[in-house]
């Protein structure tokens, strides 16, 4: 749902395909972790008091730290924004490993969108908690969902994207704007095909799950 690192502005994006275990998923989540300390102590640590100073948060809890995945055959929206996010574990969380429990994300806020064919997963070590909705022809509806990111793929395609502005001056979903001074993204209407998002927090104002099924199962959502 700051420019993802994997969706980009046109139609004719085709991302590769997430990875195929959550070994390899947390293997990239270190890798990029690695990555964000490779950079000068000096600027990772200027960002992170800009983003910390402005209280800007994904969402306004404390994040267990176990990333969830949600895919779907296509999402639609209308109303989008996008910008940079550190979310908070409670101190000394078990799932912190070797970091002081912060994460670093990408906010996706959709003023009103739809999924079809939805589906999410948990995994709960060993298990995986499955939620399947919008998948007999009646779509998955949500208003002013707002879902934390550390992965994003796709096939996209945005329309009157503004890239780059301030995201403290967005104004395409009324009550979401982002710190100021950070970049951002946003745009009239967004289209998602193959949505795939690896996630670590997500509120909304309104989500309507037609055909919800809930189930426990040895794999997660299909493909993943």
């Amino acid at each position: 749902m700051a420019s993802s690192p994997d969706v980009t502005p046109s139609a004719d994006s085709t991302p590769g395909n997430p990875g195929s275990g959550t070994t390899e998923r947390r293997g990239r989540v270190r890798g990029r972790r690695a990555a964000v300390l490779a950079v000068p102590a000096t600027l990772a640590a200027a960002t992170l008091a800009v983003l910390t100073a402005e209280g800007i948060l994904g969402v306004q809890f404390a994040i267990s730290g176990m990333p969830f995945v949600v895919k779907a055959d296509k999402l639609e929206g209308v109303g989008f924004e996008q910008y940079g996010a550190l979310d908070h574990m409670i101190p000394d969380s078990p799932n912190q490993g070797d970091t002081d429990g912060s994460v670093l994300v990408v906010t996706s806020v959709i003023g009103k969108g739809k999924l079809t064919n939805m589906c999410q997963s948990v995994d709960l070590g060993g298990i995986q908690l499955l939620l399947t909705a919008g998948n007999k022809g009646t779509k998955v509806e949500v208003e002013n969902l707002a879902i934390d990111s550390d992965e994003i793929t796709g096939n996209a395609e945005f329309n009157d994207i503004e890239i780059g502005r301030d995201s403290s001056t967005f104004d395409r979903v009324p009550g979401f704007k982002g710190p100021a001074g950070v970049y951002g993204q946003q745009a009239r209407t967004v289209t998602i095909n193959n949505l795939y998002q690896h996630n670590y927090a997500a509120t909304a104002a309104v989500f309507k799950l037609p055909d919800l099924r809930m189930s426990f199962s040895t794999s997660g959502c299909p493909g993943t």
